[in-house]
């Protein structure tokens, strides 16, 4: 019931963004490319077969190649930053949202621009009963760990439940358009 009161807040989205949902493979569902002039929009994303998804500048030799074949996960490399996300299909609510220049979303300040969604995720995890979500708006947090797990760290925007993070964001931009890709895990693989 959660997750369908989640994935609910497309009503509350349609009347502001052009509102969708994708399925496909995460290298197909990263390397779509919005275009210049683009309405804002609201894309819910969910990936058909498990993937290694990992950020823009993680090297390589930090995942087991080998592992992640045998186990039929792809790799695949986000543009924006950020470390490894395990995507696995039915295990994680995916919105990627659009945002063109100039829209009164848009924020010259890189983390203060992502704000607003982590505001949209509280508000859907409040509605569905959580309490003690919480959007964090300082700076950057690193661990021991962050560099190789994305869900290790803390970013701009990003949600917190009783101080562990529950909602990942991440951001690529260009003159024309910001994207930011947000994810929750339905189910931890710790």
């Amino acid at each position: 019931e959660a997750v369908s009161r989640l994935a609910g807040r497309d009503g509350e989205l349609s009347r502001r963004f052009v509102v969708s949902n994708r399925i496909g493979s995460a290298a197909e569902l990263h390397g779509a490319e919005p275009t210049s002039g683009v309405p804002a929009s609201a894309t819910w994303l969910e990936v058909d077969r498990p993937a290694l998804v990992l950020g823009s500048t993680q090297p390589l030799e930090q995942i087991d190649v080998g592992a992640c074949a045998r186990d039929g996960i792809d790799i695949v490399r986000r543009r924006s930053g950020g470390a490894a996300v395990l995507v696995v299909p039915g295990e994680m609510l995916w919105l990627d949202v659009v945002i063109p220049a100039g829209d009164r979303l848009w924020h010259e300040d890189v983390g203060r621009s992502m704000w607003w969604l982590g505001d949209v995720w509280r508000e859907a995890l409040e509605s569905c009963g959580v309490v003690g979500a919480a959007v964090h708006r300082g700076p950057v947090m690193h661990t021991t760990w962050s560099r190789l797990a994305c869900f290790d760290g803390l970013g701009a925007g990003e949600v917190t439940i009783a101080g562990t993070k529950a909602v990942g964001i991440s951001q690529r931009r260009t003159r024309s358009w910001a994207r930011l890709q947000s994810a929750m895990h339905l189910v931890w693989r710790g």
